[in-house]
């Protein structure tokens, strides 16, 4: 399985970003899809989700302002960051868990991680 994050830049407070992860190797519809992100000198910490039916879970922090989603027939997964804010700063990685059973796997769980796109905003 290999995922392939892109996207990310540089962009001003109160700006937006749309991040893309194509994946291949698998049937991409079957597998939950997740994004994390870490910042310079912070564990990685969970962001987003969204399940192979696609119901959605996000951490408060980002609640109303990112929008995950999934294309299935493009075996991509987005994330929609609206309102950037400088905390939201970090390398966003995408992730899937090697099982399908996972709706909304634990950050153990998930087995595959791209190799991470990184977002700067500027305040």
């Amino acid at each position: 399985v290999q995922l392939q994050a892109s996207g990310g830049g540089l962009v001003q407070a109160g700006g937006s970003l749309r991040l893309s992860c194509a994946a291949s190797g698998r049937t991409f519809s079957r597998y939950a899809m997740g994004w994390f992100r870490q910042a310079p000198g912070k564990e990685r910490e969970f962001v987003a989700a969204i399940s192979m039916t696609s119901s959605t879970n996000y951490a408060d922090s980002v609640k109303g302002r990112f929008t995950i989603s999934r294309d299935n027939a493009k075996n991509t997964v987005f994330l929609q960051i609206d309102s950037l804010k400088p905390e939201d700063t970090a390398v966003y990685y995408c992730a899937t868990p090697q099982y399908a059973r996972y709706r909304f796997p634990s950050i153990d769980e998930y087995e595959y991680w791209g190799q991470g796109t990184l977002v700067t905003v500027s305040s």
